[in-house]
């Protein structure tokens, strides 16, 4: 069978692909698929997170590209997933984020399960909308409605200067035994 999923990139703008691939394929040919349908460059690692109904995902229900565990074999990664392990008619959605530092953000849901058509290579990009911005931007769905730089600043006005300041006065490298000019 072929999935068709859609891909929704978390921005204000729309930005989405559609792709088609085998149901028996790997959670990361899914992977790859979204990474060359988007025009990344490959070289940081993602995620899929496992979802509801409510796109609600908890980073410990996550599926890596590695396996990051103490020891080997602990974590299942992306490559030991089927896709058809994971999603079917009654679980049709997955989070993706690429690079887990910028946190690119991908709402990913089957959209039709088909027969496959012999002339087709899967992976396959099927539709292409909107432009990927230079970089991780959010829809506020991700976040909810917390503004960090606010929460910070609102976080900062709530201290006192002597509480952001680490030493208590200037004599404060002899109390510690050390040399203020030690290079």
């Amino acid at each position: 069978m072929i999935y068709k999923f859609r891909a929704i990139l978390d921005n204000e703008e729309d930005v989405f692909r559609d792709i088609a691939i085998d149901s028996k394929d790997s959670l990361e040919d899914l992977h790859n698929a979204l990474v060359n349908a988007f025009g990344f460059d490959g070289t940081e690692v993602g995620a899929f997170y496992t979802c509801g109904d409510d796109w609600a995902w908890h980073e410990e229900d996550g599926i890596p590209m590695f396996d990051t565990g103490d020891i080997p074999g602990e974590i299942k990664t992306m490559a030991e997933y089927k896709l058809d392990d994971l999603v079917h008619e009654q679980n049709t959605k997955l989070v993706y984020v690429y690079d887990l530092f910028s946190m690119w953000t991908f709402f990913v849901e089957l959209a039709a399960i088909e027969e496959n058509k012999e002339e087709t290579i899967y992976p396959a990009l099927l539709f292409s909308h909107g432009i990927l911005p230079e970089e991780a931007t959010t829809s506020g769905f991700r976040g909810g409605d917390l503004d960090n730089e606010n929460l910070f600043n609102d976080f900062e006005d709530d201290l006192d200067q002597d509480d952001l300041d680490m030493f208590d006065g200037d004599d404060s490298f002899e109390d510690m035994g050390f040399e203020e000019n030690w290079n």
